[in-house]
Parts: C-alpha cells; structure tokens; sequence
C-alpha cells in the first residue's frame, strides 16, 4: 500500500474578478516508504500546491488523495494535524528557526510540551538528531550565530525528530551554496534511508533531481516523468526547460 496516493488530483483557486485558476490538472502520484521522489519546476508552477496536498496542509478542489490509504477528504482537520504531526516532515528553504532560542530547544518544537522525566526525554531525542546532523558542538548556540548551511542542518534536525514517515523537501538548497546544499542533500538522503521514510523533494535545481530515484517534472500543472539526461542536454544552467 501506498503512503500517499494522489488520483486525477486538481487544484483551483478564485481570482478577484472571480475567474478561476487551474494549479494541478489530473496529477496522478504514488509514493511510498522508501521511495525518493524529485519534482522538478519552474516558479509557479504549482510544485509548492502540490506538496501543501502531499503533506496534509491542503486538499484537492477535485480527485481522489490518500494517505496510507485514507481518503483525505473524508478526515477531520483536527486528526488531519494530528497526523502531518505524526507522519509528515517538513523542510523548507527558508530555515523558520526561532531567533533568540538554542538549536536544541528549535529541535524539541515538534515534541511538544513536556515535564518530569518526560522532559528529559524529549531533551534526550533532540541531542541525538543534532547529533546525528553533525551539530552536537551546537546544541546551546542561537540560530542568528549559525552558518546557513548549520541553520539548515538544525531545520532538519527539527523537521525528522519524530522520525515521520513521509519527508517532504521544497527547495532545500535553494538558500545555500552548491557545495553547503550538497552535503545537506546527501544528509537528507542518508537519515530518509536509515529509517525507511519516503522523501519527496521539490526543486528547480537538476543537480539535487539527480539524486532521487524517480524524477518528475511539474509544468502547467501537469506532471508527468522527465529524463533528466536530456534535460541537462537542454540548458547548461540547470534550470528546468519549458
């Protein structure tokens, strides 16, 4: 079974003079435990509506979306939160870190609040993803003292310490240098492995694309598979031909 199941999904949107917009037409996507995904697309091309959907933040105007085998439509929104909880990382380009808190205490965020031993074991949890990031030196140092490739690493750190099911990555290098989103990437590949979640990346970057398993490209809000191979051939510059 799939983790999340999207068929003939669309999106549309009002505009002020009430004429409408069509986002997604028909997109038709599975993705499950294990599977990295790479979505690639210019800007406007409804990658971020696409991902909003995937991980429970929106739903379709038409189609059926699934997520382990639930229809979507048919959940209330406070279990729906409860699951994007549960089960959905996110990873974004900008880094939404709370200025004037620790990494660690970025990093606890997501396991709510605690106290007693309790504490102590979400405390226990979030060292040992920054850890596993390579920030365990860091653990006490604010955000606004961090590199952007370390302010990065603690978004990470705070998007997979529950460990979801689901990783959703909309252009997580885009605010780094080729060298810094590299090794983020090759991190994000390394702990999506390690524990058997799927990971979906949404980029206008090739050279991240290349690193998924299964590529796809989003244009006019269709999407459809690409060959990568003859996408670089079609631009040197690595950005996403019409």
């Amino acid at each position: 079974m799939s983790l999340v199941r999207l068929e003939g999904v669309t999106k549309q949107v009002t505009l002020p003079d009430e004429s409408t917009l069509d986002i997604l037409r028909g997109v038709d996507l599975a993705v499950s435990a294990g599977d990295h995904v790479a979505i690639v697309g210019r800007s406007g091309s409804g990658k971020s509506t696409l991902l909003n959907i995937l991980g429970l933040l929106d739903l379709p105007t038409s189609g059926t979306a699934e997520f382990r085998g639930t229809p979507v439509a048919g959940i209330r929104r406070g279990r729906l939160d409860r699951m994007r909880g549960r089960d959905v990382g996110f990873v974004f380009q900008q880094f939404h870190l709370l200025a004037g808190r620790t990494a660690l205490e970025n990093v606890e965020m997501p396991l709510g609040y605690a106290s007693g031993k309790q504490f102590w074991r979400r405390r226990e949890l979030a060292r040992a993803m920054l850890d596993r990031v390579g920030l365990a030196h860091r653990l006490d140092t604010p955000p606004e003292r961090l590199s952007g490739g370390e302010q990065q690493r603690v978004a990470i750190a705070r998007a997979l310490v529950r460990r979801p099911a689901l990783i959703l990555a909309d252009e997580p290098t885009g605010a780094l240098d080729v060298e810094t989103g590299a090794a983020v990437m090759a991190l994000l590949d390394d702990i999506a492995t390690e524990s058997a979640a799927a990971l979906v990346t949404i980029t206008h970057d090739l050279h991240v694309a290349a690193r998924a398993r299964r590529h796809l490209r989003l244009a006019d809000g269709v999407l459809s598979p690409v060959d990568l191979d003859r996408a670089f051939a079609d631009t040197a510059l690595g950005a996403v031909s019409a």
